[in-house]
């Protein structure tokens, strides 16, 4: 596995919200849906996003916006336009009175706006449960980035936008796959770039020892590492591997080790429907009471409680961003 898989492993929509938005100015969308991660993609005219705290950014066609929630942002076609569409959790929108919108700005199959033949054509990709996303990748992310057109090579955005408006069988399925495809694809480019600020233990896999190391460790999770182990493999003295691991990764081989179990543990429980046993297994520990053990001192809940959480489900991380302990709760970041 390489540093991108170990980092992208988690975009499963399931049931994602996506919508084409067709509108003509002045429009200004108030978005509060609380939703883990969203795209905005420009087909044609531009739009603004203005986080409630940041910069606002304007959109050209064929950029694209992640949007990391739970914070609320507007999209606007001015930054001075006040808002006029409120967007609530579930994707239930309405006016500002709270007056239902969703069949007077109905203009077909996934389209929705104020005109048909509106200047401005966005396609929004709305990840709505945290589950879909990989709480590492959630943590590793600005809360707005922006990929312009030049950028990168938008055919997943052009296959998206064709099959957004056919009502044909199994076409949920088709959508969900190509909005990972196109979250992937950004991305991809995105991390490649200087101002990404990928974490720490993402850029150490370039270092030839502690980059063999951490690819040992994502290879093969459950396998009963050692520091003498992982040096061996690096080809290192064990004090060698410690410092140096430590110096560009942030934390200790063994403590980086227990951080990406227990982060691919909750992730695991929240996107499948293995049992805590089986969990336990694939990510390293002899037991589900261990891992009960060791989840508990970390997120201070146990796994069963974790999966059946609906803060675990609609909510961001709250660890120290771009860090080696980036995929982490407060709690374990801090250690």
């Amino acid at each position: 596995m390489d540093a991108l898989t170990g980092l992208l492993d988690g975009p499963r929509a399931r049931g994602a919200f996506l919508l084409r938005s067709i509108l003509d100015p002045p429009w200004s969308m108030r978005i509060q849906d609380r939703a883990p991660l969203t795209l905005l993609a420009m087909a044609r005219g531009q739009a603004w996003v203005i986080p409630d705290a940041g910069d606002a950014v304007r959109l050209s066609p064929g950029d694209v916006a992640i949007v990391r929630g739970p914070d609320s942002y507007t999209v606007a076609d001015d930054p001075a336009t006040p808002p006029q569409v409120v967007i609530h959790p579930g994707q239930h929108c309405t006016t500002l009175r709270g007056e239902p919108l969703e069949q007077a700005m109905d203009l077909g199959v996934r389209t929705w706006g104020n005109n048909p033949d509106g200047s401005t054509m966005m396609i929004i990709g709305t990840y709505q449960m945290q589950g879909e996303i990989s709480g590492r990748l959630l943590a590793a992310l600005p809360p707005l980035l922006v990929l312009p057109a030049d950028a990168w090579d938008a055919l997943p955005l052009s296959l998206l936008g064709d099959e957004i408006v056919k009502d044909e069988p199994g076409q949920e399925s088709v959508l969900d796959r190509l909005l990972d495809l196109l979250l992937i694809a950004v991305l991809r480019v995105w991390f490649s770039r200087p101002e990404a600020q990928a974490p720490a233990w993402y850029r150490a896999h370039s270092d030839p020892v502690v980059g063999r190391a951490l690819r040992m460790i994502h290879n093969n999770p459950a396998h009963p590492w050692t520091v003498a182990a992982l040096a061996a493999g690096a080809g290192v003295s064990r004090a060698s591997l410690a410092r140096r691991f430590t110096e560009l990764v942030g934390e200790p081989p063994m403590a980086f080790l227990t951080g990406w179990r227990l982060a691919m543990a909750a992730d695991l429980l929240r996107g499948s429907d293995a049992t805590i046993g089986a969990v336990a297994r694939q990510v390293g520990y002899g037991s589900s009471f261990a891992l009960s053990a060791a989840f508990k001192r970390v997120f201070g809940v146990s796994p069963q409680e974790h999966r059946g959480s609906d803060e675990s489900r609609t909510s961001s991380p709250t660890g120290p961003p771009l860090t080696g302990t980036s995929f982490l709760p407060r709690r374990m970041a801090a250690k």
